[in-house]
């Protein structure tokens, strides 16, 4: 689905590229910095998949790769839909997923992962979640599919559904590195 990288240009310098000249323009839309209170909304349901729907979706997928990131969630962007799209992939735009009404049906083992997000720039911190997950999603196209995954996408899988339940990454942290996370945001905040 994705083009592999030309030689002398990136990955994400080639995506775009070929999405620059798709016959519909994408968006790259601001991605919300806690501790906006829009993060905290839920998404709601998909229910149309129709043209908005698949815009979405490749806004979306722009949107993350200009972060860059692997992840990024419809709340993260104001909209309050249960959709999220992921690249995990090492070798360039090649492994884009979209989650729509996703739900986590399994999971399995403990593992530490350090974990950053759009949402917080600049903030790492180590995050204790299951190592394996099952997941039960539809497509852009409402095509209903189960995934199973461990490693990296099963992290992000369990990081971008917390944000479609309006749970953030602090929310996994002790008292005091919340207080911390939350003191340094505010002053970024505050000083943009």
């Amino acid at each position: 689905m994705w083009a592999r990288a030309s030689a002398g240009s990136s990955p994400r310098e080639s995506f775009r590229t070929l999405q620059t000249q798709a016959v519909t323009a994408m968006t790259i839309h601001t991605i919300l910095h806690y501790p906006d209170k829009r993060l905290r909304i839920p998404g709601e349901p998909v229910t149309d998949f129709g043209d908005e729907l698949a815009k979405l979706v490749d806004d979306m997928a722009e949107t993350m790769y200009a972060a860059p990131g692997v992840g990024l969630a419809a709340p993260q962007i104001g909209i309050s839909w249960r959709i999220f799209v992921i690249d995990v992939s090492s070798e360039g735009p090649s492994e884009l997923r979209a989650f729509v009404n996703p739900e986590i049906i399994e999971k399995d083992g403990k593992v530490a992962w350090e974990e950053g997000c759009l949402s917080f720039p600049g903030v790492h911190q180590e995050i204790k979640r299951a190592e394996r997950v099952k997941v039960r999603a539809q497509d852009a196209t409402g095509e209903s599919f189960e995934l199973e995954a461990d490693g990296l996408l099963a992290i992000a899988i369990q990081h971008e559904n917390d944000h479609l339940e309006g749970k953030l990454m602090v929310d996994h942290l002790s008292p005091l590195k919340r207080r911390s996370v939350h003191r340094t945001m505010v002053k970024r905040a505050a000083a943009s």
